[in-house]
């Protein structure tokens, strides 16, 4: 038996949210977020399976994170059940929460921002992400529901202070 949690790309509200994905990055940015054809299940399995970072959290006060692709889950190492419990707020560390909040501010304002800064892991492992794109998610009466954020760089950050580059 397949677990839902196991592929959560098949829900009906996770192929409507990654139709919001899709839509709300080439709204905003005028480029495709992914290059797939298909049916709306088969565009919601490639954004799962896709070999970039892709994550989004909705319109609470302290958003959670609503969505994260498999490259995230591995990267944030968590479940899909627990990351979609986990503010995204618990995904910076305090010291960098200012900046993070600008930058979220400044996606609300404008639709979208480029961005770059350090997150960290569940376990605590710090990575730095670098060329990430944040928007405003839209759904389909062009009403705000949420943000989205992908890259596909990011750099793990050892106490030594070496630098191991992974590409996802």
């Amino acid at each position: 038996m397949t677990s839902v949690i196991e592929f959560p790309w098949q829900q009906k509200a996770i192929i409507l949210h990654s139709q919001y994905l899709i839509n709300s990055f080439q709204h905003w940015t005028g480029n495709s977020l992914l290059d797939a054809n298909g049916s709306p299940l088969e565009k919601a399995q490639a954004l799962f399976e896709a070999p970039f970072v892709l994550v989004s959290h909705g319109t609470e006060s302290d958003p959670i994170f609503n969505y994260g692709n498999r490259k995230a889950l591995e990267l944030w190492e968590l479940s899909w059940e627990e990351f979609t419990k986990m503010p995204s707020r618990k995904s910076a560390e305090e010291v960098v929460q200012a900046e993070r909040d600008r930058l979220l501010s400044e996606a609300a304002t404008k639709g979208f921002s480029y961005f770059s800064g350090v997150r960290i892991t569940s376990t605590g492992k710090h990575f730095e992400i670098q060329d990430g794109i944040l928007w405003n998610l839209l759904d389909e009466q062009n009403k705000l529901c949420g943000q989205a954020a992908v890259y596909s760089k990011c750099t793990f950050i050892t106490r030594s202070l070496a630098h191991t580059q992974h590409k996802y």
